[in-house]
């Protein structure tokens, strides 16, 4: 799969493995991809999320994704759809949460990858399966738009698809899939489409 990848688009994937092992997580996450994909300089993605103003909020994306974490990975969908039955997830959170410890919803903490670590196995896909989604999506988009590799600008887009917890997250701080394609192909800063 990572053949048709370029150097950045490798560099983001690595970067999510190194996210993932500092949080002690034993999968690579949407989430992870993302916060890579805020630490890239000088590439397409790191250039429309700068156009975007989403670099300058990084500690806000960084929070939003922890609550995200928080609650389990639901979405704004999820929640108000809960809502609508009567159910208030923050307190089912922070019932849980007293019972079991903060970031019982979380998911898995470390452990179970030993001392090859996440960056050991990044070849043999250390991925939730939303994030094997990310990858997925994304060289649908190369195929799709008749392009030989898959760029992190390309991840980057592909996170803003679908309806869920991250392209919430993303939306929320202007970053959705019209805004990247508008940035990318011609209505950027200047109205300038980015090199390739």
């Amino acid at each position: 799969m990572f053949e048709r990848f370029t150097r950045s688009a490798r560099d983001v994937v690595k970067g999510a493995a190194e996210h993932a092992e500092r949080a002690g997580h034993d999968s690579v996450e949407e989430g992870h991809l993302l916060l890579a994909l805020l630490d890239r300089e000088g590439s397409r993605a790191s250039f429309v999320l700068t156009a975007l103003g989403a670099k300058g909020r990084r500690d806000s994306i960084a929070a939003a994704l922890e609550e995200v974490r928080r609650r389990g990975g639901m979405s704004r969908a999820d929640v108000d759809a809960l809502a609508g039955l009567g159910i208030d997830l923050a307190e089912i959170v922070s019932r849980v949460e007293q019972a079991h410890g903060a970031g019982a919803l979380a998911g898995a903490g470390a452990g179970a990858r030993g001392r090859r670590g996440l960056l050991g196995a990044v070849r043999t896909g250390p991925f939730t399966p939303e994030a094997k989604q990310v990858l997925v999506r994304a060289l649908r988009i190369v195929t799709g738009q008749r392009e030989r590799q898959l760029g992190d600008e390309h991840l980057l887009l592909s996170l803003t698809l679908g309806a869920n917890a991250i392209a919430d997250v993303l939306a929320e701080h202007g970053v959705t899939e019209a805004s990247v394609r508008r940035v990318l192909h011609g209505g950027g800063r200047g109205g300038e489409a980015v090199a390739g």
